[in-house]
């Protein structure tokens, strides 16, 4: 049966059917084929999901996110970018590095980060000379760095489905996160020095400016700041940051910067809607076809398999990894969570590994895949606005996709590297 669900699930995604309605009905042949799971328990499964209290850290973070974006903040932020790395060979690629930085202390999102940049600076950069190839793999790859600094929904689901601290989880995010931007910054200069792109900004910004510009995103910028200290002092919990951080941009917005009125607020609840329901939908189908899975004796037989390299976990670690990057080539990361972590961390933890470690290292590799053909999701978001054939995109993306994997493989040989600030910030919690 289990070969069933998953050739049925491979077939609807290639003749692309909606990720949420093929979790759907790839269960389909449980309900119609068994007697164990009839569709009043699927019912269950979906209302069951939805019963959670760390989960409601994720429709209020999209909220946050969606208000903020919707004060002015983004357009700071990238003011403050532009003047901290405008000035460098390859000045707008690495102001859009350094902006997925800053953004994500604010989405969380890296589809939602990628299509951003994509239409503010995407267009740009193309007049600019910059190879329409070398500026969307920019922006691909630098959205990860979204998805992995605080508060990313990608750890919260994971800890959501896997029981882990949230809090540590977004804690070991920030490391990574900073690591993954110093890289991509690397690696863009490089291939600008080759290619001869200018910077954007004629000199370097006097520290008057850099203070000025400093001021004016600063209640952003301090954002991801208020979030750590609330976790490490235990002031909230993450779903409690939600709503807290909720609150803090509609002050922001309102009475800070004053751009927030009742059209911004509407705007900003219309996005929010789509976006969460959409998260949703897909934790709810996915919670029906995860049962049907566990049924089936899936999360033991991969345990077993994967138990047999005992003695060797970190080769269990590579083959884990291969399986998440293979899965996020043809699924989109949240699925890939959602879907894959019951399955493959209990054989990891048995190994010895810290889940906060597995979480934040299977959160970059699952949202790489996004990257990737055949069914790479933030690709194909970044090149249908920017007009980019996927050829053209796969050609430019290989150095940014090699130093993403040398990346993750330091960061899976090195626990510390992720867990540093949880287990210094969070002991014993």
């Amino acid at each position: 049966m289990l070969g069933v669900i998953a050739i049925l699930f491979f077939v609807l995604l290639v003749i692309n059917v909606p990720v949420a309605f093929a979790l759907a009905l790839a269960t389909i042949p449980v309900f119609l084929l068994t007697d164990y799971m009839p569709v009043t328990v699927a019912v269950q499964r979906m209302y069951g999901a939805t019963l959670s209290f760390p989960l409601l850290a994720v429709p209020f973070f999209i909220l946050a996110g969606n208000l903020m974006n919707t004060s002015g903040i983004t357009e700071r932020l990238l003011r403050f970018a532009r003047l901290l790395t405008g000035w460098m060979v390859g000045g707008l690629a690495q102001v859009s590095i350094v902006l997925s930085a800053l953004m994500g202390g604010i989405s969380g999102a890296a589809v939602a980060d990628a299509a951003m940049e994509a239409r503010i600076l995407g267009p740009t950069m193309t007049e600019r000379g910059y190879a329409k190839g070398f500026s969307a793999s920019v922006i691909a790859f630098s959205s990860i760095i979204t998805a992995t600094i605080p508060p990313s929904i990608g750890l919260i689901l994971f800890g959501f489905i896997s029981e882990v601290s949230i809090g540590r989880l977004l804690l070991g995010g920030v490391v990574p996160g900073l690591l993954m931007t110093a890289t991509l910054m690397a690696v863009t200069s490089i291939i600008a020095c080759r290619r001869g792109y200018k910077p954007e900004l004629d000199r370097r910004p006097t520290f008057r400016e850099l203070a000025a510009s400093f001021r004016e995103c600063f209640w952003a910028l301090i954002f991801p700041i208020f979030l750590l200290v609330g976790f490490r002092f235990g002031f909230f919990t993450a779903t409690e940051a939600g709503a807290v951080v909720v609150v803090y941009a509609l002050v922001v917005g309102a009475l800070v910067y004053r751009e927030m009125g009742w059209r911004q607020l509407i705007e900003a609840l219309n996005h929010s809607v789509i976006d969460i329901g959409m998260v949703m939908l897909i934790i709810i189908m996915a919670a029906v076809l995860g049962h049907a899975v566990t049924i089936e004796r899936a999360p033991d037989a991969i345990t077993a398999f994967l138990t047999g390299f005992a003695g060797h976990p970190y080769v269990t670690l590579l083959v884990v990894l291969l399986i998440l990057f293979v899965a996020g080539m043809v699924m989109e990361a949240t699925v890939n969570v959602l879907l894959l972590t019951p399955l493959l961390l209990p054989a990891l933890v048995a190994q010895g590994f810290d889940p906060v470690h597995v979480g934040v290292v299977m959160i970059i590799i699952a949202t790489s895949g996004g990257n990737t053909p055949p069914v790479g999701v933030i690709m194909y978001t970044v090149c249908g606005i920017m007009k980019c054939s996927f050829a053209e995109f796969v050609r430019w993306s290989w150095p940014f996709l090699l130093a993403m994997a040398g990346l993750i493989a330091v960061l899976a040989l090195v626990p510390d590297l992720v867990l540093f600030l949880p287990d210094h910030l969070m002991k014993g919690r």
